[in-house]
């Protein structure tokens, strides 16, 4: 079948209308225009991911920084939760693994420039939506501009601001950003005055950012003054009751921008009259979810295709700055009431207490998924080529499909009307889609050779495109990145990769790329817990192939090889099945134990491996009765919803402090809860009637996936595994109901 696109128009480009920008000490200035940033001069866009400080330990902070470098990212974001920094009023704290100043340092140093999101109210399924319970007693409306209120929103900003003194884009700093409130819809007025005490007390930025959805007319936002940027997820635990949801419409290519689904289970409805003005304002996300946090009674389960195929098609719709949340998980502080949101908090959802891992790209405990691998494909190819991309609008293809149209190919080019990329999605959450056999697109006048598209197959191809000098009229492998006068693609599954120049000649790989099964292995593959000295992997770099034409190179690397390449402060680099990444000049890998990887010399990629090593733990969860009483602010957690669900416990025996421990799949429980043992003496835990302390380090809400706990967090203590009976009160994901 064939398919072409919608004759592309030129909308008005507006330039310095906006009470927005700012510039550096090198006079590098960051603008905005209507349709895309700025950066000393040219188009500029970027990839963020959030990671909350307050949500690790400080020991982390740089390597997993480095991690989130290596997977594309630019722009590290993070919510700093009032209710961490102040629990109890007039105590105010930013040290330890609150120390904001420490991490936006140890963000630059890891190469990452920084959206501070101040609030005051930031949500994050956090108690309070962030703010603490003492101020909830006070007489003043929060989030308001009740005079009291503000007076405490100016020292909270005041504080924040003192302590990242001189770490700002105008100080030669990597803070280039400050996000306002979050999720306000109504109250204009209100951000506007939260903008002007923020310059007031120092939090000087470029960008001031506010969430623009609500409704399908947008959040009330004080026109010019601010930045509005949007969310989609591809799923929603936070909707009434246990029933199959619609399918989602952020597999197809609209383009509307505005997801009402987020925050509907605390949102109001339509503003009378009001619009917000779209066309003033570039395509920014600070919410595309590659993961979710499940509620108690939507257990939900993202797959790495669900994450990138939503952030392909929201690309190809125009986004202009890439933001996920979460990108990486997180673990609330153990505090009086430092936890997530629940019922008995007068919120619509429960959640975990401690656990706000998110299944996301990088997970609470540092481990890799498959949504950071394919994603990075997409990142790479963002940060190389921003300049083209950034300018480039959307062209909707003559036949739309839409989220139920299992007959049509999903597709839409952005261009400038001369060149371009083709955005393909064959991938719906919750639907299997049909493989779609000798398609031809016809594109800014060139046609491209009939391609298969495999059912979950999404890609991005060149059309008309400059390479090193060269007119490209089109390939059938997807771009990812460049080094000097080469060119890197990824080999898209079922179809071999050509590459057709405006002078007629035609470059082709010698063999089709590998399976979507293999590539799709790759994604969700994790380096096993391998024994001392024994490297994991298989895959090959003699897969690579390298063409030559006219003084540039292009590498075609398969799909389940491009998942672990890498482009670091090094260079680049490609993992053998191993996730990569640089620190302080070294290249290492986010699993134990050896590993294998290969780097780019300017010719070919060169392999070399380290050893390490490595000893994984053995470990067994032994029947016993209650070891103690759980305090009731963690026992509540147990029994959500119903005082009867039976609970048993298990005595957790480790061999080491190396590794992970995993509570199996078929374990199947409602809530599970991990306790070690703390002398006495030691600050934190609840101290038993024996005058033992007991802590509370992990929990976890089944999903019908296993639940890997890193065997460090229970050696050398006492440690108690108690699970809570599943009853029939949630839902699970298809796969896993039985």
């Amino acid at each position: 079948m064939e398919y072409t696109f919608k004759q592309h128009n030129e909308t008005e480009l507006l330039r310095e209308h906006l009470n927005l920008g700012g510039e550096n000490p090198s006079g590098e200035a960051i603008k905005v225009t209507s349709r895309y940033l700025e950066r000393g001069g040219k188009p500029w866009m970027s990839v963020m991911g959030e990671y909350h400080f307050s949500r690790d330990d400080r020991k982390n902070w740089h390597r997993e920084l480095c991690k989130m470098y290596a997977g594309g990212i630019r722009i590290v974001a993070s919510y700093l939760f009032w209710i961490h920094h102040e629990e109890h009023e007039g105590n105010l704290r930013f040290d330890g693994n609150l120390d904001v100043g420490a991490f936006v340092r140890e963000a630059a140093d890891a190469g990452l420039e920084v959206v501070l999101r101040v609030g005051p109210w930031a949500h994050g399924e956090c108690r309070n939506g962030g703010l603490p319970d003492w101020m909830l007693s006070k007489p003043y409306k929060t989030r308001t501009n009740d005079p009291e209120y503000l007076k405490e929103v100016r020292r909270w900003f005041g504080a924040i601001a003192n302590e990242v003194r001189g770490l700002f884009y105008k100080d030669g700093g990597p803070i280039i950003a400050v996000q306002l409130e979050n999720e306000l819809t109504n109250r204009a007025e209100h951000l506007a005055e939260l903008k002007k005490i923020a310059l007031e007390t120092g939090l000087v930025a470029p960008l001031y950012t506010v969430t623009g959805w609500n409704s399908k007319f947008g959040a009330r936002i004080p026109v010019d003054e601010v930045l509005p940027v949007f969310g989609a997820y591809p799923d929603a635990p936070w909707a009434g009751g246990t029933k199959e949801l619609p399918l989602s419409n952020h597999y197809a290519f609209y383009t509307m921008r505005n997801d009402t689904a987020i925050g509907a289970d605390i949102m109001g409805g339509d503003a009378d009259g009001w619009q917000l003005p779209y066309e003033r304002y570039p395509f920014a996300t600070c919410e595309i979810g590659p993961g979710m946090q499940s509620t108690h009674h939507r257990r939900v389960v993202i797959s790495p295709i669900d994450a990138y195929a939503m952030s392909l098609v929201k690309l190809g719709c125009g986004n202009n700055l890439v933001g996920y949340y979460m990108y990486h998980g997180g673990t609330n502080p153990v505090g009086d009431v430092t936890f997530n949101e629940t019922k008995a908090t007068k919120y619509p959802n429960d959640y975990p207490m401690l656990n706000y891992d998110f299944q996301t790209c990088v997970s609470q405990y540092g481990e890799i998924r498959g949504q950071y691998r394919l994603l990075n494909l997409l990142h790479m190819f963002i940060n190389d080529f921003c300049e083209l991309l950034a300018p480039m609008t959307h062209d909707a293809a003559e036949i739309f499909a839409d989220e139920n149209d299992t007959e049509h190919v999903r597709c839409c080019l952005r261009s400038d009307g001369k060149q371009g990329f083709l955005f393909v999605n064959n991938h719906q959450r919750h639907a299997e889609l049909p493989e779609h056999k000798n398609v031809v697109f016809k594109a800014l006048g060139t046609e491209l050779p009939p391609v298969d598209i495999k059912t979950d197959a999404a890609f991005i191809l060149p059309v008309n495109i400059e390479l090193g000098g060269l007119r490209l009229k089109y390939a059938t492998a997807q771009l990812l990145c460049r080094d000097g006068s080469t060119f890197f693609f990824a080999g898209i599954p079922g179809i071999r990769a050509e590459f057709m120049f405006e002078d007629g000649e035609k470059l082709e790989a010698e063999r089709v790329s590998d399976t979507l099964g293999s590539a799709c292995q790759a994604m969700n593959s994790r380096q096993p817990d391998t024994g001392k000295d024994e490297i994991a992997g298989s895959a090959s770099v003699s897969d690579v192939e390298i063409l030559e034409k006219d003084g540039i190179r292009i590498v075609v690397i398969p799909l389940y090889l491009a998942c672990f390449l890498r482009k670091t402060r090094k260079g680049l680099v490609l993992g053998e099945v191993a996730d990569v990444y640089e620190e302080n000049g070294e290249i290492k890998c986010a699993c134990e134990g050896s590993f294998a990887y290969s780097v780019w010399n300017g010719k070919e990629f060169e392999y070399k491996t380290v050893t390490r090593s490595f000893t994984p733990c053995s470990f067994d969860f032994t029947p016993c009765e209650p070891a103690f009483v759980i305090n009731e602010k963690f026992a509540c957690e147990l029994k959500i919803e119903n005082p009867d669900r039976k609970v048993r416990w298990q005595r957790i025996n480790v061999s080491s402090g190396e590794g992970f421990i995993t509570v199996s799949a078929d374990d199947r429980y409602d809530v599970a809860q991990v306790y070690v043992s703390e002398p006495a003496d030691v600050s934190g835990g609840d101290i038993n009637e024996d005058g033992a302390k007991w802590r509370l380090v992990a929990d976890n809400y089944f999903d019908g996936t296993g639940w890997r706990i890193p065997a460090a967090l229970v050696y050398g203590h006492e440690a108690y595994l108690v699970q809570s009976e599943l009853l029939p009160d949630c839902r699970l994901e298809k796969q896993f109901q039985r």
